[in-house]
């Protein structure tokens, strides 16, 4: 694995956040080196389509082995385990869950959902009015977005490929919600996009070829700085 992407979103104050980014992790959490930080958000895919309870007792139990003061987790369409039954959130108990809800930590207004148009995962929605419906109710100050898909001809293309598996329905919220930054996954890529308006990352670090094959990507941002 490459050392940790690090770069400074807004305004430079000393009154900023230090956030470790990660997803699509597959049960490989334990071969991750993750850097100190305050918060760490996890963009989904912790599991393997949700076969080993074992495994997501094991991933929650490292949660609490890190040192951050804050964590988030977004599920992916594999925790078909928590799509089905919600209140398995609490086997989760070292994250804060977020699904189709936002919180507030740190200063930073934060909206998290799993939903992705994919067919046959779990949080899946394949109707583009249902997916309009659901990121209008995406607040308008919200600091940091986090989705487990990526939003429409952002980093949404796996390695060798020219096409955008991305949702137009969520490109159009973040058009209008222009939070300072974007996390999800989904899609084995990774990278970073800094635009005028928002930082997306692509956290995956899943590799095309099975395995950790990337690193968490850190931001600094600006508790007070203005979109």
């Amino acid at each position: 694995m490459g050392s940790d992407q690090e770069g400074r979103v807004g305004s430079v104050s000393r009154d900023e956040v230090r956030l470790v980014l990660l997803s699509d992790t597959h049960g490989n959490h334990r071969n991750v080196q993750v850097p100190d930080g305050e918060l760490l958000i996890h963009a989904g895919d912790f599991t393997w389509l949700s076969r080993s309870m074992k495994e997501v007792s094991d991933f929650n139990w490292w949660l609490g082995e890190l040192p951050h003061r804050h964590k988030i987790l977004v599920p992916g369409n594999h925790e078909f385990f928590l799509e089905t039954d919600r209140s398995k959130r609490s086997m989760l108990s070292k994250a804060l869950v977020l699904i189709d809800e936002a919180i507030e930590i740190d200063g930073l207004r934060i909206w998290g959902s799993p939903v992705t148009p994919l067919y046959g995962g779990a949080f899946r929605m394949s109707s583009a009015a249902d997916r309009r419906r659901l990121y209008a109710h995406i607040p308008d100050d919200i600091d940091v977005l986090i989705t487990h898909g990526p939003p429409f001809g952002i980093l949404d293309m796996m390695p060798n490929s020219s096409l955008h598996t991305g949702c137009r329905e969520l490109f159009d919220a973040v058009i209008r919600v222009k939070p300072k930054v974007h996390v999800f996954g989904h899609i084995h890529s990774g990278g970073i996009l800094h635009t005028v308006s928002t930082t997306f990352v692509n956290a995956a670090l899943f590799g095309q070829h099975g395995g950790i094959d990337k690193a968490p990507i850190v931001l600094r941002l600006s508790r007070k700085g203005t979109k």
